[in-house]
């Protein structure tokens, strides 16, 4: 079949299995090439090529709401809804985006990029229905890792409890990002081994009130029987105590499985869960037999080998520098522990599990409980450092609020992936820790220039004393420079000087230091002198740099790679007003809107984060400034 005539998912339902199941394949084979070239999600879709297909076939998109939590896997949802043509360009800067999204299709109801929202929005999109008298189905689709997010279970408990009609999908691959932990994901891998258990109560109740005289009464008393057997044949039977019907375990890879348990399930009243059994990478060798999941997530890579193509000699991520620093003080100060929420492999934490298997503690898609458990652990004396993305320390507000900074507790936070992404675009774009950690008091910010600064800074934040600290750094490579051998501490609130220059000044930090030295060199060439420092202090500020440039009322640029709202630009002009100093300041950064996803290059030459827009600016402070004192 041409995948790119496909226009809407109505002609699945003119398929028998064998159509199907060639389609299947075909749809795996043109994932495997085009991810190949563009990187993508890989795994996840290849897993749900079956369950996709089955659903699209059994239900009516976009007047049935098939919702997919986290959104990683939708690729095959985009492909049967007309955007084959478009994955050339998947995650690419204006192309076709990796997660749901309305703008480029009505099939995609709900847009999301964290994990465990879908129940949430199914419960109100059911409400709606009910409301307005329709009759359309709603259909979240979660994974077994999704669930353990505490949202999930909110909205789990909810449903059952409203008993509105909901067919929830789990799709059970024992994986999200790496594999899953914790209490839920080991009941339900004692349901995966405890054989199907499909609910057959309406014919069972027919069947036997066909018997004279005594049917009623047998039934009752079958309906007793069979509601005491469940708990044998299903271990916990979590599902149904929660309210709902549980169908399962099916075979997620089976077409014959799969449309009998949802079509038994579309005729069932309430809320009902059909639990599935997919295989994370199915169809690709590589990606099958991966035990760490290194197939999530990837970049370009050999089709035949599975091999990743890297460039060569590149310097080390900046994760792994974090990583490798924190292995180094462990081995110094026993009371070292690191928390992570399901993110071992991203935050290259893999090698420092091996190493201190006791002292790192993956709790699973549950950031708010990464939050306090850390907050705990300082309370006890210890040296907890959260490894996390920014994007997903946004879900901790309330915990940083409530059980940090209030209680001012010696947590470390590594704040992986600061600053713009790239491909997964505006979901995970990490632009807003610094407006939502600036205000909070007690909070220690900062950002390095390089991986030598970094380790320096890391080493920082766990000898630090005084409460809470944040290290945040970029996603990517470093910038290979050389390391020092010993571990230093940083003085807090104390910036770097690194050009000198008496006409204006550049207070900038981390990725956009480069840019900032860049601009000065070429205004330095036009005889203008302008300071480049290294704010690597986001909070506290470096005061006495601060009142010095001020006196002297020269023009001063902040540049962030963050929102400018709140930012690090924003608390310079509240220094300004709190002194009473009337400097010339710009600021540059993030605008007021949400950036999407493609090169992160791309994407600071759109929002003018660039050497040369700097350059502008700059002779527009100097301008006004020469202007302000001719007149006086």
């Amino acid at each position: 079949m041409d995948l790119t005539r496909i226009k809407n998912p109505t002609f699945l339902k003119q398929l028998n299995t064998e159509e199907l199941e060639l389609l299947a394949g075909e749809i795996r084979q043109f994932l495997i090439e085009k991810l190949s070239v563009t990187g993508g999600h890989l795994g996840a879709n290849l897993g749900v090529v079956e369950l996709t297909l089955a659903l699209h076939k059994q239900f009516n998109s976009p007047e049935d709401k098939l919702i997919f939590d986290v959104g990683h896997q939708s690729y095959i949802h985009k492909m049967l809804t007309g955007r084959t043509e478009q994955f050339d360009t998947l995650r690419q800067y204006k192309g076709l985006c990796g997660f749901p999204k309305m703008t480029e299709s009505e099939h995609d109801v709900w847009e999301t990029g964290h994990s465990s929202t879908s129940l949430s929005a199914a419960m109100g999109m059911a409400i709606a229905r009910d409301m307005k008298q329709a009759n359309n189905y709603v259909v979240p689709i979660i994974g077994d890792g999704a669930l353990t997010g505490g949202m999930a279970l909110e909205a789990l408990n909810h449903i059952g409890h409203e008993k509105k009609n909901i067919t929830v999908i789990l799709n059970d691959n024992e994986m999200s990002i790496a594999g899953n932990v914790g209490a839920l994901h080991n009941a339900l891998g004692r349901m995966r081994s405890a054989g199907k258990y499909n609910r057959v109560k309406d014919e069972l109740e027919i069947l036997l009130k066909r018997i004279p005289a005594v049917g009623g009464m047998i039934a009752q008393t079958a309906e007793r029987v069979k509601d005491s057997m469940k708990y044998f044949m299903v271990p916990g039977m979590l599902f149904e105590e929660f309210g709902f019907t549980y169908f399962g375990p099916v075979d997620g890879h089976d077409f014959k499985d799969l449309e009998e348990n949802i079509a038994y399930a579309k005729k069932t009243q309430g809320p009902v869960l059909v639990h599935v059994i997919t295989q994370k990478g199915k169809g690709y060798y590589p990606a099958e037999s991966d035990k760490k999941d290194k197939w999530h997530g990837v970049g370009p890579y050999k089709i035949d080998s599975g091999e990743k193509i890297k460039p060569a000699n590149s310097a080390p991520a900046w994760s792994q520098v974090v990583s490798d620093t924190l292995e180094n003080i462990a081995g110094k100060d026993e009371r070292l522990a690191v928390i992570t929420p399901a993110m071992i492999l991203g935050s290259k934490l893999d090698k420092f599990q091996e190493k201190y298997q006791d002292r790192l503690f993956d709790v699973g898609i549950a950031e708010q409980h990464a939050t306090t458990l850390s907050a705990g652990l300082a309370t006890q004396g210890m040296k907890p450092f959260l490894a996390i993305y920014s994007t997903f320390l946004q879900r901790a507000y309330d915990q940083l609020v409530h059980d940090v900074c209030r209680q001012n507790l010696n947590v470390a936070f590594g704040i992986d992936r600061a600053g713009l992404v790239g491909a997964d675009g505006e979901t995970h774009q990490g632009v807003f820790d610094i407006a939502f950690l600036r205000h909070l008091p007690n909070m220690v910010i900062m950002m390095p220039k390089d991986e030598n600064e970094c380790q320096h800074m890391v080493n920082t934040a766990i000898s630090y004393n005084e409460g809470p600290i944040a290290v945040r750094f970029p996603r990517g490579n470093g910038l290979g420079v050389e390391m020092d051998q010993d571990l230093k501490t940083l003085p807090i609130g104390q910036w770097e000087v690194l050009k000198q220059g008496t006409d204006a000044v550049i207070l900038t930090f981390g990725t956009t230091i480069a840019m900032s030295l860049a601009a000065s060199e070429f205004l330095q060439k036009q005889g203008v002198q302008v300071e480049v420092i290294n704010a690597r202090f986001i909070k506290p500020l470096d005061e006495q740099i601060l009142h010095d440039r001020m006196r002297k009322n020269i023009p001063i640029l902040t540049v962030e790679e963050a929102v400018l709202k709140g930012g690090f630009g924003s608390a310079i002009l509240e220094f300004a007003e709190e002194n009473n100093y009337h400097p010339q300041i710009k600021r540059m950064g993030i605008p007021d809107r949400y950036i999407e996803h493609g090169n992160v290059k791309e994407l600071l030459e759109e929002i003018d984060l660039t050497k040369e827009q700097i350059v502008v600016e700059l002779k527009k402070l100097l301008a006004v400034s020469n202007d302000k004192q001719k007149r006086a």
